[in-house]
């Protein structure tokens, strides 16, 4: 998958990131079974959604291989907004980007000239941050 990259499941820590069925999730908890007489040792992830914020679980032994994603992080400068759009400069190469509006209940301020951070993981972006 592009954008991502490969790692084993013990290697995963809490705060981090994984990708489920196409989703970028963040790591809430994770725990760790002993193997068994037959078995290899389980790992249980509880996740959220980056952009959803849909919590799910994921199990599989501490070997198998996950995708994480290659996550980048900016700033920008609100232009303006039109409907549920959000058209800002990015502030490192000042390219126009255009966001989806955060929802209400989130609690950003949101408004024209103001700065705002960024999220993009598997060509998605996201607000995460008003300034």
């Amino acid at each position: 998958m592009p954008g991502t990259d490969r790692v084993e499941i013990r290697t995963l820590k809490v705060g981090r990131f994984c990708v489920v069925d196409d989703e970028a999730y963040k790591i809430l908890s994770i725990s760790k079974s002993k193997p068994g007489k037959h078995g290899s040792a389980k790992a249980r992830l509880s996740l959220e959604s980056i952009f959803t914020k849909k919590k799910i679980s994921h199990v599989g032994t501490v070997t198998d291989s996950i995708n994480v994603p290659m996550i980048e992080k900016g700033t920008a400068t609100v232009t303006h907004i039109e409907g549920a759009e959000v058209h800002a400069m990015n502030d490192r190469d000042y390219s126009m980007m255009i966001l989806p509006l955060p929802d209400s209940d989130e609690g950003m301020n949101v408004e024209s000239g103001n700065k705002i951070m960024w999220q993009e993981a598997l060509g998605r972006y996201i607000i995460i941050r008003d300034h």
